[in-house]
Parts: C-alpha cells; structure tokens; sequence
C-alpha cells in the first residue's frame, strides 16, 4: 500500500518538473490529484484518465474521501507529461487552498434533496479555486440534513433544508474531531454563498499560520466571532447562532 506526505519546504514540490504533485512516502514518487467537483465525471474523462493511467504505468489509481480520483506512484520524469495529459482534469496541489468542495446527489436525483448541493458545489468550487489561506480547506455541501458530504466535519459546512440553508464552520474530522458550529439558518443560496466568503477572509485575517478552523474556533470561541463578524451581516439573526 502506498501512503503520501507533502514536501512542505522548498524542494520540487514548490519549484521544477515536480511542482503541484504530491511528494509520496518513498520521498521518489509522486501523485497527483483530479480535478472532478463534487466526483462528477463524464464517460470521456474518466476514459482519458484510465488512458494515462496506461500510458504511463501508473500503480494506484483511487477514489479519495473528497470525491476525487488520486494517480499515484508516478515517477518525477513523468509528472509534467501527466499534467499536461490530463489537462483541466488535474488539480496542482500548491499550498492552503481549498482542496476539495464535497457534494452529494441534492436534488439532481436523492428522494430527500432539498436543495441543489451539486449546483452549488459547482459555484463554490468555481469560486475558491485560486484563493490561498493560513491552512487548508475542506467543504462539504450536503442537500438535507442526512448530511451525506459530512458538512459537519468540515471547514466549512452546507446543509439544505426546505427553507433554505444551514451554514456551518470550523469542523475537523481529523486526529481530534470537532462538529462545526452552525452559523446561520434558512439562508438564500446567494446569501450562503457570500457568507462562506466572508467566513473564510475573517479566517484567513486573524487566523495563525497552519491553523486549521477547528483550532482557530477553539481559540478564538463563537462570542468573539459573533462580535467581530456576524453582528455586520444582515440576513444572519444573532439569536439563532
């Protein structure tokens, strides 16, 4: 079984042939990921993926948690030819960035969809994909409160509901766990959008170097958050937060 790490301090993950694969546990190979919001996937790429995972011998191909596809064990020769086969379908791995937006079926197809979590991973992919913060970001976007995308484990969570939806932040479901904490309710999806912006610039302003949002909610607690940030916002009622 192969295990990854990333080459956090200079090196060829930062600069040269290597740069935006990641660096595996053998500190030789690399991996690189799939850019497939909420793991959607047309017939013809996933043919042009199998068709370089072919090409170019490639050892381990899997379907990662954040409903991406992970090619790994390729060699450093390789890693530009990769790239450039796989096109818009590889997702460079360059820093904190949002490393993948979780969406479930919604109301595309689920019986209990209650809003459109697919249309809206699309729209919250599209719009974090060159924004950089203190650490990663993971989102989950669930269309009911089934919570099928784990959206309470997330940086950021979404749930819909039948009248609208749930924001959530600051969950982890790493080595110490948290449940995020919900935000604000019966949101307009264009409302959700704009506080998932503001949520994540208040976080990457005041948030430590590495720092998660789990830690950063642990440290900095919900009665600072409300004072600095939420009380400016007027679709949020305080009393429901």
């Amino acid at each position: 079984m192969c295990t990854f790490k990333l080459l956090s301090e200079g090196g060829d993950f930062l600069t040269g042939k290597t740069n935006g694969a990641i660096l595996q546990r053998d500190g030789k190979s690399y991996a690189i990921m799939t850019n497939t919001p909420a793991g959607l996937v047309k017939p013809e790429e996933l043919e042009r993926i199998a068709a370089v995972g072919k090409k170019f011998h490639i050892p381990l191909m899997k379907i990662t948690s954040g409903q991406r596809i992970i090619l790994a064990g390729i060699s450093s020769d390789d890693v530009p030819n990769v790239f450039k086969e796989l096109g818009d379908l590889a997702k460079p791995d360059l820093g904190p960035c949002v490393k993948f937006v979780q969406g479930c079926l919604g109301t595309e197809s689920c019986k209990w969809g209650a809003q459109d979590s697919i249309g809206f991973t699309k729209v919250i992919t599209k719009k974090m994909e060159t924004q950089t913060f203190p650490a990663k970001i993971k989102i989950g976007i669930s269309g009911c409160q089934r919570c099928c995308s784990e959206s309470q484990l997330r940086d950021i969570g979404l749930i819909g509901t039948s009248r609208g939806w749930i924001a959530l932040f600051g969950g982890n479901g790493g080595r110490k766990p948290r449940n995020a904490d919900p935000i604000a309710y019966h949101l307009s999806a264009d409302e959700a959008c704009d506080l998932v912006q503001r949520l994540l610039d208040y976080y990457k302003n005041h948030a430590n170097p590495q720092e998660r949002t789990a830690r950063f909610m642990e440290r900095i607690g919900m009665e600072t958050l409300k004072s600095d940030l939420l009380s400016m916002i007027p679709y949020i009622s305080l009393d429901k937060v």
